[in-house]
């Protein structure tokens, strides 16, 4: 069941998109040659300690998770395209990296996720996260009443695949508001006016993930959490929460 969220409930979840915001670009900023992916997760974590937030992350464990998730913030590097689990690597020059993250702040959840290169770019992975950041605005402006899911799904993968990329296999968007997983699923493909009807008070959480290597099929790797592409190709994922108002789209986890 689709819950519409009222004006006051979506000011309330612009608070948990917030506090996501802050996290995601503090760990950004810190995102240097030497750093190791737990030292972000452990500042992502003490973002969360000083909003008073939880963290609907740490200890989720869904049907296809063999463990409880262990982190407040997913770190995929280079072909690892979402889940990726953080682990005492220390970044090197060119690594791609996807950070998402989520808050759970007086009842209500937001999740978004950023990727970027640490030091000097590849053009290959520059174009990639350009393509990825496309995908994602193209996907938010068809987040508005009168459309349909599938006019999300159809911008999204209109930008993807006319780049070339490949688009993860049986993954995408959701619902998203007590919980962070709730009805509808957000398709990052789709056919233009097909799907269920976008009204207003709907809150989704938009995800695009690319692979650089035009194919859209992965494996998830030995910690049971983290999935690389197949053929070793690099990945990007971007991810805002966004409400559905009569006056358009409102990005929720906006990073200022």
């Amino acid at each position: 069941m689709v819950e519409l969220k009222s004006k006051t409930s979506i000011d309330a979840m612009y608070e948990a998109g917030q506090v996501v915001a802050r996290a995601l670009t503090a760990a950004r900023d810190a995102a240097g040659v030497g750093v190791s992916l737990l030292e972000l997760d452990e500042l992502a974590h003490e973002v969360l300690r000083e909003a008073g937030a939880a963290s609907p992350f740490l200890g989720y464990r869904p049907s296809f998770a063999p463990t409880p998730f262990p982190a407040v913030l997913c770190t995929s590097v280079n072909d690892a395209v979402v889940h990726g689990v953080p682990t005492d690597y220390r970044l090197r020059d060119g690594d791609l990296v996807s950070l998402d993250f989520g808050a759970q702040l007086n009842g209500w959840a937001g999740d978004s996720a950023l990727s970027f290169v640490v030091g000097t770019p590849r053009p290959a992975d520059a174009r990639l996260v350009e393509t990825a950041e496309r995908a994602l605005a193209a996907g938010i402006a068809a987040a508005v009443p009168g459309n349909r899911m599938g006019d999300i799904g159809h911008a999204i993968g209109t930008v993807c695949r006319s780049a070339g990329y490949g688009i993860l296999d049986d993954f995408g968007g959701h619902g998203i508001g007590r919980r962070m997983h709730e009805d509808p699923p957000v398709p990052n493909e789709g056919r233009p006016g097909r799907g269920l009807p976008l009204r207003p008070g709907m809150v989704l959480a938009i995800e695009p993930m690319l692979l650089g290597g035009g194919r859209d099929d992965y494996h998830v790797a030995p910690d049971g959490w983290t999935l690389r592409t197949n053929d070793g190709s690099r990945a990007a994922h971007v991810e805002h929460t966004v409400a559905i108002t009569e006056s358009g789209p409102r990005v929720l986890t906006e990073r200022r």
